[in-house]
């Protein structure tokens, strides 16, 4: 590509033809702040905080929608921009609950920081009318504050652009604007699908999940329970970031360590769970296959997309693998199988989830979700809520050494850790399925057409002289271009994997928030996964059928994938959600 020659600060710079001003600026090591600008999804030029001066223009220029071109000369740092920056800072506390020792993103709060360099206090706004709006918690996995919001309207792009769902956007106008759902509906209301994506891109506390972390420590407070705790695939690549350890850092071991410390009476693996869904998923699958359907099998183990489709394409139901999630998977087990070890009656058994995913806090509320009688997950925490508890113990994460799992469930197979990054569900799948169908072990296991972060993935494979087609999707903008393709008759698949968020659980939206500084010019996705690929090559066992733990449970509980007793206990149902 053509590099162009810019002056920025005096400076001579060079950039590549197409980048705009913030572009430029940020190859050539000078950061220019933001708070709307989300890349490829909000390129609004709204909030006027990337304001630069360009010589030979008289207004300034938003950095962030305008082009360079050759011999441009920009000054980012004058005293113009920055009063400029000032005065947009103070326009938007006018109307800002400024309640921060309170505010869940205290601390990491992109509008905060800002004010902080510019020297803007609390006392540095315009006074005049402020409008107040009502505290909406009525959605069962986060609420919404639009007192604290500042219209920079990425959660809008995150609905609209990344999920093509739509159901927040800007209602009124003028002053009166505010970020809400149609006909002024709560998001208990509006057919949400919990995926969070708008969480981890709001730059204030407008929006968060409902910490649930009361709940947990009132249970490790209790001595009639025993509370353990599973952890998800895609977090041990990602709390690391709470604490400020690089993108892409496998923690497992402090993570281990510190939830040891917590607290919990055992600290278990969910990427074993993960090994459970591929028994039963291969299985079904293989089923569907020789039985000729209902096909395409779709995957069930992001409950995001379950809510989408239920809520959208309920025709679509009978498509659903009927395996409930990892999450859901080793709640049933802990309260069937362990329980009956430990001789701890289901009851007295708590299981807390540490997920990558909002939609987890709806999960567990779900109908037939109860192995044993009682809910299988009692409650699911977001990585941010876990962070947050490690804070509140006092615990110094970096410094804790590398510990391992308890068992039973604390050995999982190379194919659990895959779950979290688009495409690794499909892959663990058919690596097992392969397996089993050809009757012995098959030498290559990777899969590799449907790794990688686009957002459609298609592949086919000769498993056993049958030829299949699989697709791997992530984000429910593209779930619907494969539908429409499915449903048209333009495309057939055997089996599809569908993940709610765009990259799967490594990008959901219970991950720690990442500012837009970070998020718009590190591939967060990439560099998550690629731990996930690494801690899979790593392991001694990569295929699900190969877990000792997996069949010891099948020989003494289960049966085999696929029985009566696996379906009363590892399946469940799904049905047609209410119109909206």
């Amino acid at each position: 590509m053509k590099e162009i020659m810019i002056t920025i600060n005096g400076k001579v710079c060079t950039a590549p033809e197409g980048s705009t001003i913030l572009e430029a600026a940020r190859i050539n090591n000078i950061e220019i702040p933001t708070l709307c600008f989300l890349k490829e999804i909000n390129e609004i030029g709204a909030c006027r905080m990337c304001v630069v001066e360009v010589k030979g223009m008289k207004n300034l220029i938003t950095a962030c929608v305008y082009p360079i071109r050759e011999g441009m000369e920009i000054t980012t740092n004058s005293k113009k921009v920055f009063k400029s920056r000032k005065i947009n800072l103070e326009l938007i506390l006018s109307t800002h609950e400024r309640k921060c020792l309170s505010c869940i993103r205290s601390g990491n709060c992109e509008l905060q920081m800002l004010c902080k360099e510019f020297s803007v206090d609390d006392e540095d706004y315009y006074n005049g009318e402020n409008l107040q709006y009502d505290f909406d918690d009525t959605s069962v996995h986060m609420y919404r504050n639009d007192n604290k919001c500042i219209l920079c309207k990425r959660c809008v792009a995150a609905c609209s652009v990344w999920q093509d769902i739509g159901v927040v956007g800007p209602n009124d106008r003028g002053f009166k604007t505010h970020i809400g759902s149609a006909y002024e509906k709560s998001l208990g209301e509006v057919a949400c699908i919990s995926c969070g994506q708008c969480i981890v891109v709001c730059p204030t506390g407008a929006i968060a999940e409902k910490d649930q972390t009361k709940e947990v420590w009132a249970a490790l407070d209790d001595p009639t329970k025993h509370v353990i705790v599973q952890t998800a695939p895609s977090t041990r690549v990602t709390l690391g970031e709470a604490f400020n350890i690089p993108i892409g850092t496998n923690v497992e071991g402090k993570m281990v360590a510190a939830l040891r410390r917590i607290g919990f009476d055992k600290v278990f693996d969910t990427n074993v769970a993960a090994d459970f869904t591929i028994m039963e998923e291969a299985n079904e699958f293989i089923e569907r296959v020789q039985n000729n359907g209902p096909l395409p099998m779709f995957t069930s183990c992001s409950p995001g997309w379950i809510k989408y489709c239920e809520s959208y394409h309920p025709e679509l139901i009978p498509n659903l693998s009927s395996c409930k999630s990892p999450q859901q998977m080793f709640g049933a087990l802990a309260k069937t199988w362990y329980a009956e070890k430990m001789g701890i009656h289901p009851k007295d058994i708590f299981v807390v989830g540490v997920m990558p995913c909002t939609a987890k806090k709806f999960e567990v509320t779900r109908e037939d979700e109860a192995a044993a009688g009682y809910s299988d997950c009692d409650v699911a925490l977001t990585t941010r809520e876990v962070a947050r508890m490690i804070e509140k113990a006092g615990i110094r994460f970096n410094d804790l050494p590398d510990e391992q799992f308890d068992n039973p469930f604390g050995e999982a197979t190379g194919a659990g850790y895959i779950f979290g990054a688009t495409g690794g569900v499909m892959e663990a799948a058919l690596r097992t399925a392969s397996e089993t169908l050809a009757g012995h072990p098959i030498d290559s296991i990777d899969f590799k057409e449907v790794r990688g972060m686009e957002g459609i993935k298609e592949a086919s494979y000769e498993i056993n002289g049958t030829k299949v087609k699989v697709a791997a999707v992530s984000g429910i903008a593209n779930a619907k271009k494969i539908i429409e393709k499915i449903q048209s008759g333009e495309e057939f698949y055997h089996f599809v994997e569908v993940m709610g968020c765009p990259g799967g659980c490594i990008n959901g939206g219970g991950q720690p928030v990442q500012p837009a500084s970070v998020r718009n010019f590190v591939d967060l996705k990439t560099k998550r996964a690629a731990a996930l690929y690494e801690a899979d090559k790593n392991r001694g066992l990569r295929k699900s059928n190969d877990s000792p733990i997996v069949k010891l449970v099948y020989k003494e509980f289960l049966g085999k994938p696929g029985s009566e007793k696996a379906h009363s206990v590892l399946h469940t149902s799904f049905t047609k959600r209410s119109e909206f």
